[in-house]
């Protein structure tokens, strides 16, 4: 453990304070614990709140995996199957067919896109999107839309009682979430969609028996796998605010840093549980799921072969590889660094999250950072997380 935490030091060293203010690592090697150590502060203007290895992260995009793992367990059980129509299971997503196509939206300036010259007039039968669309984002929906502006005000803080129910504010993040327009034909390519795992999120929740997506993910990979992951640490669990690492200071939308709240304004304005987004962990907890995964994923109740199919490769476009749910390591310029096996799969989180899982190497890196906090576009996120995992694999 000591030659690990002593390779990657530098590197930290190197981006503490400036790409992140906060930072946990835990890795599994041949599921032996090689590091369990965290790096920073929760509060790095007044440094009276140190990180620790308990410390809850902000994973973002990491929430996907737990939705996919999920909805997998659901396939396994044999209530629904990978090439079932998404309209099977959520009908209203057809009651607007067919629907046109556009440009999209820009998730960073919140700026609508041009629709290109060959979509104009063009539309999609939205009836044709399969869950396996879904989980290797081939749906042709869009990257990003602004549902949080729809959903309603933005989230209170937590000490003032909410103004809008969770329920409604995702009833009404669903009507327009089953209008948007396609920026794509359906399995034409490879496009990284919030919109289509939002949506499978849903799913997840009535397969699961009309339970919210919370009681489907708890019941279905959180309570196997024994770690604290929660949505909405402060407001629904009552989780102090100081074993939480906060993310971007929101001048915009709600006024206030994010910090117990999730960051992703989608999420939080849906009341803070969504299919893409919306949970907190500990680099150990999200470790555990990976590990859980190279372990074959028995532990969730997904048959073997289901499994080991999840972690191949089903699409790709311009080098971004996807499994079913998970990424896979590109070729050129991998977040997971040059050494891994092309076998990697895992996902990123854009508030500075990671998980990546080698079975060529027996090895599994959650690295959690909130390199967001000094906001969306400061940088330098990528160069640390290759950075790292090489460093890491050089070291094992």
């Amino acid at each position: 453990m000591a030659d690990v935490r002593t390779a990657v030091q530098p590197i930290i060293d190197k981006h503490l304070g400036d790409t992140f203010p906060a930072c946990s690592i835990y890795v599994m090697h041949g599921g032996r614990v090689m590091l369990d150590h965290a790096w920073g502060w929760i509060d790095p203007e007044t440094r009276q709140i140190p990180t620790t290895i308990d410390t809850l992260f902000d994973l973002a995009s990491i929430s996907k995996l737990f939705t996919a793992t999920a909805f997998l367990s659901l396939v396994s059980e044999g209530r629904v199957s990978l090439d079932d129509l998404l309209v099977n299971v959520i009908p209203e997503f057809d009651w607007l067919t067919p629907r046109p196509m556009d440009g999209g939206q820009d998730p960073h300036s919140k700026q609508r896109l041009a629709t290109p010259p060959d979509l104009i007039g063009a539309t999609v039968d939205p009836a044709e999107v399969t869950f396996r669309h879904l989980l290797t984002h081939t749906s042709g929906l869009p990257a990003w839309r602004d549902v949080f502006n729809v959903a309603g005000y933005p989230p209170m803080p937590f000490d003032m009682p909410e103004r809008i129910s969770r329920l409604l504010r995702w009833s009404r993040g669903l009507s327009i979430l089953c209008a948007y327009p396609f920026v794509n034909e359906v399995g034409k390519a490879v496009l990284y969609s919030d919109i289509g795992l939002m949506l499978l999120g849903e799913a997840v929740s009535r397969l699961h028996g009309g339970a919210d997506l919370a009681a489907a993910v708890n019941a279905r990979v959180i309570n196997p796998l024994g770690h604290e992951v929660v949505y909405n640490p402060i407001r629904d669990h009552g989780i102090a605010r100081e074993r939480i690492a906060p993310t971007e200071d929101d001048v915009m939308w709600r006024k206030r840093r994010v910090w117990g709240e999730v960051h992703d304004e989608n999420a939080c304005g849906v009341g803070g549980v969504a299919g893409h987004a919306g949970l907190f962990a500990s680099a150990k907890a999200v470790a555990a799921l990976g590990q859980a995964w190279l372990e074959g994923a028995s532990l969730f109740k997904i048959d073997a072969g289901l499994a080991a199919d999840a972690k191949r490769q089903h699409a790709e476009t311009d080098g971004a590889r996807r499994g079913l749910g998970f990424a896979l390591r590109a070729a050129v310029n991998a977040s997971a660094g040059e050494h891994m096996s092309m076998e990697t799969f895992g996902h990123t989180g854009f508030t500075g999250t990671s998980l990546w899982i080698d079975p060529q190497h027996d090895l599994v890196v959650a690295c959690l950072t909130n390199s967001v906090y000094p906001g969306r576009w400061h940088g330098g996120t990528l160069d640390f997380r290759r950075a790292v995992h090489d460093a890491i694999f050089e070291a094992i």
